[in-house]
């Protein structure tokens, strides 16, 4: 439950917003890149997240990049509530769309496994949904739950005091969401100290993360927009990631 919401903290991604350029060069999301994080809950060590970029080309020779994100319990934690929950999303690597989504959640006694593909020009996904198929219509530029955070980084512009917005197809559902860039500010972490930008998610549902409110989460502010911190409010109280290996 509670650590999925590392993903859920670093899924939040924006159209582009009018303004100055906060770093000095154009950012990019690495084709190629493996983050780890270290999850708490109420303070106490929880649990690991992983997320890794690969490219990978498709049989039909679509050019694309695998993003995964891998959110484990610990040993503790998992004598109470195991937690294991993967998610993959493949993104054309020109247009940052999402081509494919696969969601599979295994905590406690849940299992459930989400199959979505996307067909941009029909405007259409077709759902896989614990073997049940559906199909129904997105809007323009609609991400997934993952997607849209490396379109996020590749944004040339987070200007602080300005609101950018994102569609996100989430369970069957089509949401626009707020993000609100709220300020540049030093952040602190085991690989030392970065000026990062802060951002608030104003969540319209709780999706299959179940946060109780909006998430606050932090990008480097230099071409790379490393997502460095997440915080959030849970069903049990409140839970943070931090990046533990800085990306070389």
């Amino acid at each position: 439950m509670w650590t999925t919401m590392l993903v859920l903290g670093f899924i939040l991604g924006v159209l582009p917003s009018a303004g100055r350029m906060l770093a000095q060069d154009q950012p990019h999301a690495p084709a190629v890149e493996s983050l780890e994080y270290a999850i708490s809950l109420l303070g106490i060590p929880a649990g690991t997240a992983r997320m890794h970029a690969t490219p990978v080309t498709l049989p039909s020779g679509l050019s694309t990049i695998q993003f995964m994100t891998i959110a484990k319990s610990n040993d503790f934690i998992s004598f109470f509530f195991p937690v294991h929950n993967t998610v993959t999303s493949t993104v054309d690597a020109h247009t940052m769309l999402p081509v494919h989504l696969f969601f599979q959640r295994r905590e406690g006694n849940r299992h459930e496994d989400f199959d979505v593909t996307f067909d941009h020009q029909s405007n259409q996904v077709t759902i896989v949904k614990d073997g049940e198929r559906s199909t129904m219509s997105i809007p323009d530029h609609t991400h997934d739950a993952l997607s849209c955070l490396y379109y996020l980084r590749r944004m040339p512009t987070l200007v602080p005091g300005e609101s950018v917005f994102v569609t996100i197809h989430h369970d069957k559902k089509n949401y626009e969401v707020e993000v609100q860039v709220e300020a540049i500010e030093s952040v602190p972490g085991p690989w030392g100290e970065v000026e990062a930008i802060r951002l608030l998610a104003i969540m319209p549902f709780r999706g299959i993360f179940l946060n109780e409110g909006n998430i606050r989460f932090w990008l480097t502010n230099d071409v790379n927009r490393v997502p460095v911190k997440m915080s959030a409010r849970v069903m049990v109280g409140s839970v943070e990631a931090i990046l533990e290996n800085w990306p070389s």
